[in-house]
């Protein structure tokens, strides 16, 4: 007889191999980190003899949950601002939040408190994307549970990095040093189309290649993002991504509510997995996703509870109970998506999802021994009827809960035993969380009229370049200058002129920053208004680099449509002071050696000042790109013959004389 280290036998098995067999009794063998038998108890009693053998009692003997999409260190921000939506949500109150308190010792708490609360829920595998994502994965390694662990890469600064070079270096380091970990894979997770640049999701996407590591990456979650990408991109969000390379990456695509017909085709042939989100794309009102149709195109698809903060549990027995229910309800057939089929999501699907189906997802010789014990003997899931055999999978999705899992393993290691954690001592960690939470309840208290907040709260903020490279000079003759600008070697993309009328709000606390209300009147050859845009702009204060003829400013920007008048802005802001300015703007957006600058040539009316200014800009989510640009401002003022005019350090609201 073959030694191993553990038989568990007497259990209702269900395997969910390639013939979806169930066991019962059944018993399976493991030695080391491996499954080596699956069978009937005498079958595996009479060829195997083990070291420990546990008697099951009856119960179901299920693979290891996966939990396809999480972010599972903002268990400390569970519940921190609910019944918001999703931009007031992550631009008002968690990217902030997160800027303030995200750090290593902040990940390790989250991740260890999130651990717990998945292994309770029989999770033995997740995929993660978060910020310091080696510190969640040095988390995972130490409990002892399975993750594909994604670091974060967004194209403004976060937490972890100052800018996205910053966060892919650090993306290229944590998968240098974890590939190959027997419970760890590594991921690079550009963060969302919307959230990163074309450069950013292409260099992703060759580093996910060349290490031949997962690129996990939220999709279509809101029809906004998708309105957006077809406004800016003249294209849906899937068509763009594949454009810039992302579907050659081993692709999680999280979310992905919004998709169409050919979009489904078009991830399937890329072989990428999608992870769906039913309580929190519920909770969050992002729409229903097109399940049924995905697994009617042969997409892959997962089940994953998002992160605690939009969820706000990590509850897979209710994820894959809404999945069912949701896929019913939205196609009004009872029929959509049977127990069998949203089981199957949540292991051997939700495992090839992931890209590691090769070792998880099914009990069966060969893979690892990933698994869960569940008590389905309990008030709630009795009496039970046995004529059809697979009735057990329907207890396991419609009547069975969390708190019914028992034991949980991960690569042969015992992580729960009779609801008893073994790798996780939660008490200590349920303090420390509970510091955090008064920490940033002070922290969200003192921020309470943040003009950032408000400005997101009334709706349509998107976060502007971080990087700003400006000069403005002084003019003596702005009529040869816009001759010059017009000439070779400049080439001219567009030229507009118009009428800006800006109305400047500062506040008390000058580290809210200073925002804009801008109406600008676009003028025709006759001089006639012909289109009028208004909008919002709150800059935040300026960290300066001094270049030759330039200078480098590192800040946040938001601009937002202003739908309302400028009197609701006013009452709704409260500014401590207002500022008016009205000035005649000729504006280009020009190339100069594959290089694009804005120049404006402006003319201020009122208050007057008789100076006439040009400003040379140019914006961007790169810090070496600015830097380049910084240098290739000098250059550019010899062209226009201004390399020796009076430059002026202060913007116009400092020009204008009291």
């Amino acid at each position: 007889m073959q030694s191993v280290d553990k038989i568990l036998t007497h259990a209702t098995v269900v395997t969910m191999d390639a013939d979806y067999r169930i066991i019962h009794p059944g018993a399976v063998a493991i030695e080391g980190s491996e499954i080596v038998a699956v069978g009937k108890p005498d079958e595996i009693a009479s060829a195997y003899t083990a070291e420990e053998t546990v008697e099951c009692g009856g119960k179901a003997l299920i693979p290891g949950l996966i939990n396809a999409h999480t972010h599972a260190s903002m268990t400390l921000l569970r519940g921190l601002e609910d019944d918001s939506r999703l931009d007031v949500w992550l631009l008002g109150y968690m990217m902030p939040v997160e800027r303030e308190f995200v750090d290593p010792e902040f990940v390790r708490l989250g991740a260890r408190l999130g651990c717990a609360e998945m292994i309770r829920s029989g999770i033995t595998a997740f995929a993660d994307m978060y910020y310091y994502e080696e510190a969640v994965a040095e988390v995972v390694a130490e409990i002892g549970m399975r993750a594909v662990c994604g670091q974060t890469v967004l194209k403004f600064p976060s937490p972890d990095a100052e800018s996205y070079e910053d966060s892919l270096e650090l993306a290229r380091g944590f998968i240098k040093r974890w590939k190959g970990h027997e419970l760890v894979i590594p991921a690079v997770s550009p963060h969302a189309p919307y959230t990163c640049t074309a450069d950013i999701l292409q260099a992703c996407a060759q580093l996910a290649v060349e290490f031949d590591v997962p690129l996990h990456i939220h999709i279509s979650e809101t029809a906004q993002e998708v309105e957006q990408s077809r406004e800016e991109h003249d294209m849906p969000v899937v068509p763009w991504v594949k454009k810039q390379g992302v579907l050659e990456a081993k692709v999680i695509a999280a979310h992905c509510v919004h998709l169409d017909d050919g979009e489904m085709h078009t991830l399937e042939h890329a072989h990428a997995g999608v992870a769906h989100n039913p309580s929190s794309n519920l909770k969050l009102a992002s729409g229903f996703a097109p399940v049924t149709q995905m697994l009617e195109t042969g997409l892959n698809v997962g089940i994953g509870t998002d992160g605690p903060s939009s969820n706000n549990d990590l509850d897979m027995f209710e994820e894959i109970r809404l999945a069912s229910f949701i896929a019913k309800a939205v196609t009004k057939d009872p029929t959509a998506l049977p127990a069998r089929q949203v089981f199957d999501m949540a292991t051997r699907m939700g495992a090839k999802a992931l890209h590691i189906d090769d070792l998880v997802g099914s009990l069966e010789p060969g893979k690892r021994a990933d698994l869960a014990l569940v008590d389905l003997d309990t008030v709630h899931n009795l009496p039970k009827f046995d004529r059809n055999p697979e009735a057990v999978y329907t207890r396991l999705i419609y009547a069975a809960k969390s708190t019914d899992v028992t034991d949980v393993m991960v690569n042969g290691r015992w992580l729960m035993r009779d609801h008893e954690l073994t790798t996780v001592n939660v008490p200590p960690l349920l303090e420390q969380a509970a510091e955090y939470a008064g920490q940033i309840d002070s922290f969200l208290v003192k921020r309470e009229n943040s003009i950032l907040s408000k400005l997101v709260a009334i709706g349509g903020a998107e976060r502007q370049e971080s990087y700003e490279v400006q000069i403005k000079i002084r003019l003596d003759d702005p009529d040869e200058t816009a001759r010059r600008v017009e000439s070779d070697p400049l080439r001219i993309i567009r030229h507009v002129h118009y009428l800006e009328y800006d109305t400047y709000f500062t506040f008390d606390d000058p580290e809210q920053g200073r925002l804009r209300y801008r109406e600008d009147d676009f003028i025709d050859e006759k001089g006639d208004v012909f289109n009028v845009r208004y909008r919002l702009t709150l800059i935040g204060l300026a960290a300066e680099r001094e270049f030759p003829n330039s200078v480098l400013l590192s800040r946040s920007r938001f601009i937002a449509p202003a739908s309302h008048s400028l009197r609701f802005y006013t009452e709704y802001f409260k500014p401590a002071a207002t500022m008016e300015i009205h000035k005649d703007r000729r504006r280009w957006l020009v190339s100069f050696d594959g290089v694009e600058f804005f120049i404006n040539i402006d003319r201020l009316l009122d208050p007057r000042v008789d100076d006439c200014y040009m400003e040379v800009k140019s914006r961007t989510w790169s810090r070496h790109d600015a830097e380049e640009k910084a240098q290739r401002i000098s250059e550019l003022l010899k062209i226009l013959g201004l390399e020796t005019a009076d430059r002026v350090s202060d913007e116009y609201p400092a020009l204008i004389p009291e």
